[in-house]
């Protein structure tokens, strides 16, 4: 079976001509970067004004939480790190996310703040969330593959970063 190759000079993306199917395409990534922005920035906040959860110990803390999920996590020994001062991962980790959702939310080093959300989601998993049966059940793992497709595109539209390269190829001559 072979698959035929358009070999025209027409380019959609050179001459502007661009059908809705393009335009989806281009957009695509758009409502995964504008929930994973508000999300992540939703749970900073939500952790740094929670009084709480900035504690070594009691209801609802960071330290209570990371002691019941230790014997169950896939590495106890990631926990054991965040036990040795629970109150700074806490606020390691709500600085983390408040950085990534403002990175992705407004596209400015997409690729490197969707690859800090992938590490936080991927540490969560193997820690909080990795004892939930079905898998399935701990949304963690979700997370972590929703920043794959950003790790790797990054905010290619309406973002900082294409601002930024816009202005390095005007400054280039369009070379770049």
């Amino acid at each position: 079976m072979t698959h035929g190759m358009h070999t025209g000079t027409h380019t959609p993306y050179l001459d502007g001509d661009r059908n809705w199917r393009d335009t989806a395409g281009r957009y695509a990534l758009l409502p995964l970067r504008v929930f994973l922005g508000v999300t992540f920035i939703y749970a900073g906040l939500d952790k740094l004004t929670d009084s709480a959860f900035m504690k070594d110990a009691g209801s609802g803390s960071i330290g209570d939480m990371m002691r019941a999920v230790r014997d169950s996590a896939a590495i106890p020994a990631m926990v054991d790190m965040s036990l040795e001062n629970p109150v700074a991962f806490g606020y390691a980790i709500a600085f983390g996310e408040l950085a990534v959702g403002i990175g992705i939310l407004v596209g400015l080093l997409a690729r490197v703040a969707a690859l800090g959300g992938a590490l936080i989601s991927l540490s969560l998993w193997l820690t909080v969330s990795w004892a939930s049966d079905p898998y399935y059940y701990g949304n963690d793992l979700a997370y972590l593959m929703a920043w794959l497709p950003l790790v790797l595109a990054g905010a290619p539209i309406l973002s900082l970063d294409a601002v930024l390269r816009a202005r390095r190829r005007q400054r280039t001559g369009g070379f770049r």
